[in-house]
């Protein structure tokens, strides 16, 4: 009886083939494609690729124009609303179209910042999920798109409006393109630009519709506007100490101290301006159920006192975001805007 011999690693070439043929193969591994190299990309998430499709970059191009910030531009019913003459269907219509064409400056603005600023951005914890930096805008797009909108804006505001609503729409980008290169690095200029960015957007309705603008209304708005820029300026100094390329670079340069001096200063001067302009007897006449103007005070300093808060803090950041933040804020506006209302109708 023969004895079967075992299997080994001495087996006939023959059976080894056999075994070969009878095992299934198995491709090798594909090294991993680009998308999906470890470790993250600048601007992206690991293993992201950006949505190059139409309807991605046209939502891409709505983003990068702030959509949330366009509730600044609601300050061209400043001087109207101001002055009695916001109610007309001529005064609507024209301050709809002067809202949309300061809509569009702005957003061609915020369009070239990004597409400029896109490399440093990616750099950026948060500013790296913007669409220029992310990818889903490409930089050619943001610059093509913002400059068309920067030269169509002024001309349109020539052909719709009047002569001197295209300067001025032309002199706000121009002077915000400047800080966007050059002037936002230069100390107390920088505060200055975007204060008169708001100063613009409260007297451009006064312009369009013929409207004087009042000292006192000039002096509220404007030093209104600094005090709200230099609060935000100082929360972003309080919240950023000690990280270095995490803000703007020119944070550095300022003191939480001066910064602290121009908020306060700012405040106190808006207050000034708008009590003198409550208290002013000239030309009102005294029909009203109530000194609605006298009474308007109380609002006001109590809605600055309020913001004062969240500044002292450090955690004022957009003046939309505050405000929309806060519920005794809000109400406090709603109270402010009702009393301002009813002195100017003279109820």
């Amino acid at each position: 009886m023969t004895e079967a011999a075992p299997l080994s690693s001495g087996a006939h070439p023959q059976d080894t083939a056999l075994l070969e043929q009878r095992t299934p193969h198995r491709p090798a591994t594909p090294p991993p494609t680009p998308d999906h190299t470890p470790g993250p990309r600048p601007g992206r998430t690991p293993g992201h690729t950006p949505d190059r499709t139409p309807g991605a970059l046209v939502l891409g191009l709505f983003r990068t124009a702030r959509p949330r910030q366009w509730i600044k531009n609601l300050l061209v019913v400043a001087a109207p609303a101001a002055a009695g003459e916001l109610f007309s269907r001529h005064a609507a219509l024209r301050l709809t179209v002067v809202f949309g064409l300061f809509t569009a400056c702005a957003a061609a603005v915020y369009l070239i910042n990004d597409a400029r600023d896109a490399e440093a951005d990616r750099a950026h914890p948060t500013k790296r999920r913007r669409p220029v930096a992310a990818g889903q805008v490409p930089v050619p797009a943001a610059y093509a798109v913002g400059g068309a909108l920067g030269v169509l804006a002024p001309v349109l505001a020539a052909w719709l409006v009047s002569p001197v609503v295209a300067a001025l729409l032309t002199a706000y980008l121009g002077m915000q393109l400047a800080y966007c290169v050059s002037l936002k690095h230069v100390l107390v200029v920088d505060l200055v630009v975007v204060t008169t960015g708001f100063l613009m957007r409260a007297t451009v309705g006064g312009l369009a519709l013929g409207i004087p603008l009042s000292r006192w209304f000039l002096i509220t708005t404007g030093f209104g506007a600094l005090f709200m820029v230099s609060a935000k300026r100082y929360s972003e100094a309080v919240q950023m100490a000690g990280k270095p390329g995490a803000t703007r670079a020119l944070l550095t340069e300022y003191t939480t101290g001066y910064l602290r001096f121009v908020w306060q200063l700012a405040a106190g001067v808006a207050v000034l301006g708008y009590c003198l302009w409550a208290l002013e007897e000239g030309g009102v006449p005294h029909t009203s159920v109530l000194p609605w103007r006298q009474l308007s005070m109380v609002a006001f300093i109590l809605g600055i006192l309020r913001y004062a808060v969240f500044a002292d803090r450090g955690t004022a950041g957009e003046p939309e975001d505050v405000v929309l933040g806060d519920r005794a804020l809000a109400l406090i506006g709603l109270l402010w805007l009702a009393m301002y209302g009813l002195a100017v109708a003279n109820w």
